[in-house]
């Protein structure tokens, strides 16, 4: 229907009011003129009075007709849906199915019982041995297959060889390999403890995991022996935690750190560049002395240099000119310091051992090897810190260890009462930047405290 014309009750009033003065005027035609004439003023009153009605019937009909129009209507809203997606695919499109290989089986068995073309295998074996083989799948670990329903063959092969990384095989329409890296943020967060037992047990009681215990003790590699720690001593660090989708994956560096024990408070903080990374102490020495304290992490001491020793073996009074580290079978053991592999081989006493030569002064020896590390030899160079072979109990020995011994100027000597110089700070053009980024880092950890005591709000001294 259209419209009803704002005026349309106007005209219905005008037409009534006409009609009524008609039969009004149609019963006096008999009277006077006088009659007439009070007649004439009774039709003009009612005349008005219509009027009156009929304008203000009408001005409601307008306002009424005024407010629908400026109401806003109200607007339907349909909401989108976004896609939920898993490894780059749409979860509710696609079937997803967790698996993991045998140690006797490989993927080629999988994809065959999953209906895949030997073809097609055979190619994907040959296209992933330029980026990730899928001959590199290990046993036990999880294997997604992405389908587009239950009931058909795969369409890809999805495998995470780290919590940073996956890898997609499609071998459906085309066999393709794409590698993604996954986004991770970085936040920093900071521990403290007390030691009670051992610096391993504090840590471990603060939820820090064995990568940051081992950088905690590189950080303090030349100025704490954390085979001397005692109850009390405290430490502190601020440290960098990685996190994908909110869930913490792994931890980074530590990025500064301090070590409070008897002799003082101890400092270490981390600095890179082009050319050097690693931790220094506040002078901008690097933290790594001429030597490390031990060739193993987190072990024990459990026979000392010692020139009056008992022989657990032999039953005698033998000097123990060396000092035993306890650990499992297969614990990595590393060079104490730079230098070259004098002897890499086996006695009846020493097992398998490694003897390396790092200048005119030092060698040191590393005994009852289970196995000595691939490519250590004679006349091989080696560095600080690198993986020379592992803990066994190889040659006259009760059980798995290390027997470490060190030598100076032809003598073997207790390297833990060896006291030697720093080494040389970083070169003057790389110290200013240092010693900013050395503040920056310093300013925040003084504001972690230590147990039971108050954060140190004073700044960081800046060098001259």
């Amino acid at each position: 229907m259209g419209e009803i014309p704002i005026f349309y009750p106007l005209y219905l009033i005008s037409v009534s009011s006409s009609a009524k003065i008609s039969l009004i005027l149609g019963g006096f035609n008999k009277k006077t003129s006088q009659s007439r004439y009070t007649v004439k003023r009774k039709e003009a009153s009612i005349l008005n009075i219509c009027i009156v009605i009929s304008a203000v019937i009408a001005g409601y009909f307008i306002l009424h007709y005024l407010n629908v129009s400026e109401t806003p209507q109200e607007e339907t809203v349909i909401e989108s849906v976004e896609p939920e997606y898993k490894y780059g695919f749409d979860k509710n499109a696609h079937h997803f199915e967790k698996h993991t290989l045998g140690f006797n089986q490989n993927l080629g068995d999988l994809l065959l019982y999953q209906g895949i073309a030997w073809d097609s295998i055979l190619k994907l074996d040959q296209i992933s041995s330029n980026v990730f083989s899928i001959r590199k799948f290990r046993a036990k670990k999880p294997i997604t297959l992405v389908k587009e329903n239950e009931c058909e063959a795969p369409l890809c092969v999805i495998y995470e060889p780290n919590k940073f990384t996956f890898i997609k095989y499609f071998i459906k329409d085309k066999v393709k390999i794409d590698v993604v890296k996954r986004d991770y943020d970085i936040v920093i967060e900071s521990a403290a403890g007390e030691i009670t037992s051992s610096l391993w047990g504090a840590m471990q009681e603060n939820g820090l995991g064995n990568d940051i215990i081992d950088k905690m003790e590189d950080a303090f590699a030349s100025s704490v022996d954390f085979y001397h720690t005692q109850k009390g001593d405290k430490f502190k660090l601020i440290y960098e935690r990685k996190y994908i989708d909110g869930k913490s994956v792994d931890t980074g560096e530590i990025l500064a750190a301090s070590y409070k024990n008897e002799q003082g408070e101890h400092h270490a903080v981390f600095y890179e560049n082009e050319n050097y990374e690693g931790f220094y102490d506040l002078e901008g020495h690097p933290a790594l002395g001429k030597f490390l304290r031990a060739p193993l992490k987190n072990s024990r001491i459990s026979s000392r240099y010692n020139l009056r020793r008992f022989h657990p073996i032999k039953k005698r009074t033998i000097p123990h000119l060396g000092t035993d580290y306890a650990a499992p079978i297969g614990t990595p053991i590393y060079a104490v310091g730079s230098g070259v592999i004098e002897v890499a081989g086996y006695t009846k006493n020493n097992g398998k051992y490694v003897k390396i030569r790092h200048d005119d002064v030092y060698k040191t020896q590393y005994l009852h090897m289970n196995r000595i590390a691939p490519g250590i030899k004679k006349g091989v160079r080696v560095k600080q810190g690198q993986k020379i072979g592992e803990v066994g109990k190889t040659g006259l020995a009760t059980g798995p260890h290390v027997c470490f011994r060190f030598w100076k100027n032809g003598k073997q000597v207790n390297h833990l009462r060896l006291n030697f110089p720093p080494q040389d700070p970083l070169p003057a053009d790389q110290l200013e930047d240092f010693f900013k980024k050395r503040d920056v880092l310093l300013n925040i950890l003084n504001q972690v405290p230590y147990p039971n005591e108050e954060p140190n709000n004073t700044l960081a001294f800046n060098n001259p």
